[in-house]
């Protein structure tokens, strides 16, 4: 199954098409994405057996497709090579930071640049379906509702301000959290740990990698986490980001007014946003 959200709803994606959950169902499940979560199990097993044509409308996926989460969980340093190019070992337990519900947007939406110095990093992102608590490494996937891309853009300089990094701050941002476009369920992808994930910049291929790259995958991510937090439908954990980012180059790179950043995932899509300037930039 595939959702998103359209003017603010639950939707199905159905090929090249959109299907209104609501609507198609006769109130027998609401407009809110939030619930498309809460219900994930019932509205999979409704989705399968009910005959939708009908409601399928012309459309396109535009918006996050879990857009009021009430958990973000970022992993840092989850790919060898984002570690070597940081300077860093790999890590031998996954570093977490939050980065704040506010921070959400949709795959097409401006990136407002509140600086000079903001960052891309591309990201598969797991969005929860079932609550979570303690759950065993190899029960990781059957809490995960489905995949979709994801951007952490960072303000880097927030980011490292002071004796101690703020992360959560450097990474939360309005807009510094884009999903979308659609949601993919794991039953989707047959190669689910195993997906091609590419970040380009004004055309320049800047990330390129795998996704069986991750040094944590995203089953033992659900384990983790879901022993000192209880997971929620429709939480985010965008599981990081592979190496290639600006903060790394030498001479050290960021997004500037016009740039476009687009974001591929295999097996799911990809998200074009445009840089914008913000009005607290001076010049």
């Amino acid at each position: 199954m595939r959702t998103t959200t359209h003017d603010g709803r639950a939707t199905i994606v159905a090929g090249e098409g959109l299907i209104d959950l609501e609507r198609a169902s006769g109130g027998l499940f609401g407009p809110n994405p939030t619930e498309l979560f809460e219900r994930w199990a019932e509205i999979r097993a409704w989705v399968a057996s009910a005959d939708l044509a009908a409601f399928i409308e012309p459309g396109e996926a535009s918006g996050a497709p879990s857009p009021q989460p009430r958990q973000v969980f970022a992993i840092g340093l989850n790919y060898a090579d984002h570690a070597a190019e940081s300077g860093v070992p790999v890590p031998s337990y996954p570093p977490t930071f939050t980065k704040f519900p506010t921070s959400v947007c949709g795959p097409g939406d401006d990136l407002v640049l509140p600086s000079e110095f903001v960052d891309w990093e591309a990201e598969l992102v797991a969005v929860i379906g079932v609550r979570a608590y303690r759950v065993r490494p190899g029960d990781g996937w059957s809490h995960v509702a489905g995949l979709t891309l994801g951007q952490d853009y960072s303000e880097r300089d927030v980011q490292l301000r002071g004796a101690v990094p703020q992360f959560s701050l450097g990474k939360s941002y309005p807009g510094f959290a884009a999903t979308g476009p659609v949601l993919v369920s794991p039953d989707e992808l047959p190669w689910r740990d195993d997906l091609a994930i590419e970040c380009a910049v004004n055309g320049e291929v800047v990330q390129s990698s795998r996704t069986s790259q991750l040094v944590f995958s995203v089953a033992e991510l659900v384990s983790i986490l879901s022993h000192v937090c209880t997971l929620l439908p429709g939480d985010l954990i965008f599981t990081g980001t592979p190496g290639g980012v600006g903060f790394s180059r030498d001479p050290a790179r960021y997004l500037r007014p016009g740039d476009e950043v687009v974001t591929r995932i295999e097996g799911i899509g990809e998200m074009v946003q445009r840089c914008v300037p913000s009005e607290d930039v001076a010049g």
